[in-house]
């Protein structure tokens, strides 16, 4: 079987016959075998169980009509799967099995999906880079940078073309950003679209479910099965659309590389030439950098009760200690009065583009041994537009528009639209993808 299927693909062939289930999952744990020794993309690997899952789906008597039927993905070790300890990057995490899967992985198999494996994540998923004492999760296009985090072990599986799509969760912009360090294409739908975390307050509202995937068609795919909402896997034209253009920086002291800069500007530019009607921007970030840091650290406290705290790491014990403090400073208003001040800026605009990142894949470091001021600085510096998204709870999505020159990494812009946008940047993604196609996988 070509390593170069897409999910959409696969699908497509297991449904007419053309390959079984079995087969298409034998190819993507063969390709597990073969690559992820060097970069560490998976915590687990369910080789036999996904064996026997594959046989069963193809025993399916609505076999033909599955949107997933047979399709190899990945799960981020952050939701519970049936069977396998819920790790979320932690020694400190229980050694128990899950007892059921969490309602997002249950979708995807009730599809056809088969999950060949768990991937690796920060501590508690609260790192911008994928790495624990015992891994470090590197990056296929440049193995001495990042995949970025939560997601990156699931973005590290797609990149390297190990799976064609991955389940990743986005608290922060951790589906935006290890898809920007990986090329890849990533969405966060907006608040309620997708089940969220179970047991907890999802970082106050902040955090979501969504897919990774190295095409449009299959990230609308694949969120299409986790929000049960068939509807979304259908992309259509756009049409003309006002987009704002918003390279600036979020914050004061953090500079936006140029060639990301340029990035942005290079993708409006050729969505205007496709009709659409750009002006630049000034989104309205939040002046006081609280509001989005005490939902962060606050999120992190509320995730670490219970957990034996000797058994956490360091940066984590830190950022758990202080969330416990400033979850006092979180205020819904706070929230209401950025949401307000965005539907301003919508007001003129259908959408918005960002660079994603402002600088390159910071370096794979074990970043676990390091302080937890270092942690806070790298993350900001290189990662600071997204969370405007996550505060709100509106939809944006990461996709890709090129090569750094200097780090070898990806480029990528943010495509952000009001609540129930979702098929809209979907929309204008898959045109931006028509207009300036990108490698789908980092090179082998």
């Amino acid at each position: 079987m070509s390593t170069d299927l897409t999910a959409a693909a696969i699908a497509a062939q297991v449904r007419s016959g053309a390959l079984t289930p079995r087969d298409a999952v034998q190819a993507a744990l063969a390709r597990i075998a073969e690559r992820d020794p060097g970069l560490g993309a998976f915590v687990t690997v369910r080789a036999e169980q996904a064996l026997a899952e594959a046989d069963a789906v193809a025993e399916r008597s609505d076999l033909a009509a599955l949107p997933l039927a047979g399709v190899p993905i990945a799960v981020k070790d952050n939701v519970p799967v049936a069977g396998h300890p819920l790790g979320n990057g932690s020694r400190a995490s229980s050694h128990e099995p899950s007892p059921g899967d969490h309602p997002v992985v249950a979708r995807l198999r009730a599809a056809g999906a088969v999950v060949v494996g768990l991937t690796a994540v920060p501590e508690l998923c609260l790192w911008g880079t994928t790495d624990t004492p015992d891994t470090v999760t590197r990056n296929p296009w440049n193995p001495g940078r990042t995949t970025g985090g939560s997601s990156g072990g699931s973005a590290a599986a797609v990149a390297a073309g190990m799976v064609p799509v991955a389940h990743g969760a986005d608290g922060m912009g951790s589906i935006r950003i290890p898809a920007a360090c990986c090329g890849l294409v990533g969405i966060k739908p907006g608040l309620g679209v997708v089940p969220a975390e179970l047991g907890v307050d999802s970082w106050f509202g902040m955090a979501e479910n969504g897919p990774l995937a190295t095409t449009v068609e299959d990230a609308a795919l694949m969120l299409s099965v986790m929000a049960d909402r068939p509807e979304l896997a259908t992309v259509a034209d756009p049409g003309p659309l006002r987009i704002a253009v918003a390279t600036g920086s979020p914050l004061p002291l953090v500079r936006v590389d140029p060639y990301w800069r340029a990035g942005a500007e290079s993708a409006a530019a050729v969505l205007g030439g496709a009709g659409h009607h750009l002006a630049t921007a000034r989104l309205p970030y939040p002046a006081n950098p609280l509001v989005i840091l005490a939902r962060w650290m606050g999120g992190a406290a509320t995730d670490a009760a219970g957990l034996d705290p000797a058994l956490l790491q360091p940066r984590t014990r830190r950022h758990v200690a202080v969330g416990r403090v400033l979850t006092r400073f979180v205020d819904p208003a706070q929230v209401r009065k950025v949401d307000a001040a965005l539907r301003r800026v919508f007001a003129d605009s259908d959408v918005v583009i960002t660079p994603t990142l402002a600088r390159s894949p910071i370096e794979a470091l074990r970043w676990s041994e390091k302080s937890w001021l270092s942690n806070l600085a790298a993350n900001i510096r290189y990662a600071p537009f997204p969370s405007l998204w996550n505060l709100v709870g509106w939809p944006a999505a990461g996709v890709p528009v090129g090569i750094h020159p200097e780090s070898g990494t990806p480029l990528g812009v943010q495509i952000a639209a009001p609540p129930g946008g979702e098929a809209l940047i979907l929309s204008v993604a898959a045109q931006l993808e028509r207009l300036r196609p990108w490698e789908r996988t980092a090179p082998s």
